[in-house]
């Protein structure tokens, strides 16, 4: 998995950021680590949420508190937190047209999906599996 062991993106963003850390692994909306590949992605074992988006979105900043509430119920998941936008390849692979946009991914594979959801129900029901 290269440079994205949890032990490094841990020391570089514990504490660091405007958003809850305690579940974001990695993060491009505070401008700082890059973002995985899709075959880092396609590799991942752990089950993994990642959510694209901007720091500047309205819909992205709304959503916060309802990610946040519903990773804390969930803390075996890994939230990787990805600044998306024009030309951006992770983004792209994955086909996201709006933010945010939340995949759900077990060993790599996306088994839910919820783009601008209004509620922590509505981010639940990807996990229901």
């Amino acid at each position: 998995m290269s440079s994205y062991t949890a032990d490094v993106i841990m020391r570089r963003y514990l504490g660091q950021g405007e958003f809850p850390t305690t579940h974001v692994l990695a993060s491009r909306y505070d401008g700082g680590m890059s973002e995985p590949t899709r075959a880092e992605v396609d590799e991942f074992i752990e089950p993994t949420l990642l959510e694209f988006g901007a720091s500047w979105c309205g819909y992205c900043r709304a959503a916060q508190p309802d990610i946040a509430a519903v990773l804390a119920r969930r803390p075996a998941i890994r939230h990787i937190r990805i600044e998306d936008g024009r030309g951006r390849p992770l983004g792209r692979s994955f086909r996201v047209k709006l933010w945010p946009t939340l995949i759900y991914l077990e060993a790599g594979v996306e088994k839910g999906r919820v783009v601008r959801p209004a509620n922590a129900g509505e981010i639940e029901a990807i996990f229901a599996n």
